[in-house]
């Protein structure tokens, strides 16, 4: 007899949204945690990160006020501030969610957890070991900063993205090791707190996994703001110096700063965890499952960053709701990964969702059309002074097939570009909707009616 209907191991977006929409449905939960509930997304990932990326807009505000008519001057940034207004909105987060667990009859077991046998985990605490069992088995164990060979973190120097959230001071330079989603979120922090900053990064462009368009855009940006930033060019060694690091890249070059932040992705949290054991089928760290979320077990499944595709945390929380749901025996539609929303919050934001144009064309060939509408035309872009663009992906006379944003909040306007996506809209279909007038959203209006071949503001 199973302690559980439900046995999750790992608190994190993939497992608590598991644990919650399992006991919704009546089933008895086991959620084992060693650290806090939440995981690395409220405590050391996309909470605390944005919180930063918030406190540095409004710096840059304080900064440029005067281009609104606003006299302020930037005293400086006080970090121990910042920090508390971090932990602040992790702290409130994590009260509720705390709540909400309890609330649902979820027990929580705090220890390391370990699969020690079929469908059992065995849990190591500070009151010494128990074994669980569940009908089901839940693997959410989550991910971890990476690093690159012969590349040793410190925490003080060499710091991962976990340290980086815990400084009490900004650097006056950094290098940041990385041009992905990370490595561009804090070049943006670092550089709007008055850093200065560099992004030295492997692949030809920022962004790499964005569509092309996005990437320019953003490096664009990053130029007039004074980020610099080096695409093509590997990282070859760090050594610590008595001011701070050395950096020396593939060439050569050297480039000293104060710190170096190591942004090069993150790995699946699985070693040691007993699952090769127990017979779950691997692959370079990975725990492989098919579209419904199971591994190759009876009865186990596995979700979020330990699964390959994307590491982001709403992805996470759909796959545990997901799993939950097909336990339950409700049959849920499988997720479609390419309908996942995706968002860097530097500033500029980009934001996409869809296929990008390599990848329509890839797929699609000459069936393939695009437009981009420039944000110049939106009177809300123009109010809040940002640039960028909407740019549209679609099959010829089919439907809106890549949605892909760049600005300052672009990301808010993310959810309607899913619907589109997700509904499989022709542009003539949302051509009709109305767009309340002045916001950004009408920029995904107008594109769609330019689309549509009705442009409104469109120069003949």
């Amino acid at each position: 007899m199973a302690d559980f209907d439900v046995l999750v191991l790992g608190a994190g977006s993939g497992g608590y949204a598991c644990a919650l929409r399992a006991a919704q449905l009546g089933l008895s939960v086991g959620l084992v945690e060693k650290d806090k509930l939440g995981g690395t997304c409220l405590h050391v990932g996309c909470i605390p990160t944005k919180a930063l990326l918030h406190a540095a807009e409004v710096a840059d505000n304080t900064r440029e006020s005067q281009q609104f008519g606003v006299r302020a001057t930037l005293e400086g940034i006080d970090m121990p501030g910042v920090n508390a207004y971090k932990d602040g909105v992790v702290s409130r987060l994590f009260k509720g969610l705390a709540g909400l667990i309890k609330g649902r009859g979820i027990t929580v077991i705090e220890g390391e957890g370990k699969v020690t046998g079929d469908r059992q985990v065995t849990v190591t605490g500070a009151d010494g070991q128990e074994v669980h069992t569940g009908k089901h088995l839940v693997l959410a164990s989550g991910s971890y900063a990476r690093t690159l060979p012969g590349l040793q973190v410190d925490g003080t120097r060499v710091m991962t993205s976990e340290h980086a959230l815990r400084l009490d001071r900004v650097p006056a330079s950094v290098v940041v090791l990385g041009g992905g989603v990370i490595g561009c979120e804090f070049a943006s922090v670092w550089r709007s707190f008055g850093a200065e900053v560099t992004i030295v990064e492997a692949l030809p462009r920022l962004v790499a996994a964005e569509d092309e368009a996005s990437s320019k855009a953003l490096e664009r940006a990053f130029r007039k703001r004074g980020i610099v930033f080096r695409t093509g060019t590997p990282f070859q060694s760090v050594k610590t110096t008595d001011t701070g690091v050395a950096v020396t890249v593939e060439g050569g070059d050297v480039i000293e700063a104060e710190l170096l932040l190591v942004a090069v992705g993150r790995g699946p949290s699985t070693d040691g965890l007993g699952y090769e054991e127990a017979g779950v089928a691997m692959e370079r760290g990975f725990v492989l499952t098919d579209e419904r979320c199971r591994t190759n077990v009876e009865g186990v499944y596995a979700v979020g960053d330990i699964v390959p595709g994307l590491q982001l945390a709403h992805r996470g929380f759909q796959q545990g709701m997901f799993v939950a749901e097909d336990i339950a025996g409700l049959d849920p539609q499988p997720i479609d990964e390419t309908a996942i929303p995706r968002v860097t919050y530097s500033s500029p934001e980009v934001a996409s969702v869809g296929l990008d144009e390599a990848a329509a064309r890839a797929a699609y060939g000459d069936e393939v059309e695009t437009l981009t509408y420039d944000l110049g035309g939106n009177g809300k872009s123009q109010i809040l002074k940002t640039q960028g663009f909407v740019k549209l992906i679609r099959r010829k006379d089919g439907p809106v097939i890549g949605v892909h944003l760049v600005g300052d909040r672009v990301g808010e306007l993310i959810g309607e570009a899913q619907l589109i996506y997700s509904w499989e809209a022709h542009a003539e279909d949302v051509a009709p909707l109305v767009h309340a007038h002045p916001t950004q959203n009408e920029a995904l209006g107008e594109a769609h009616l330019a689309l549509a071949g009705k442009p409104l503001h469109a120069h003949s």
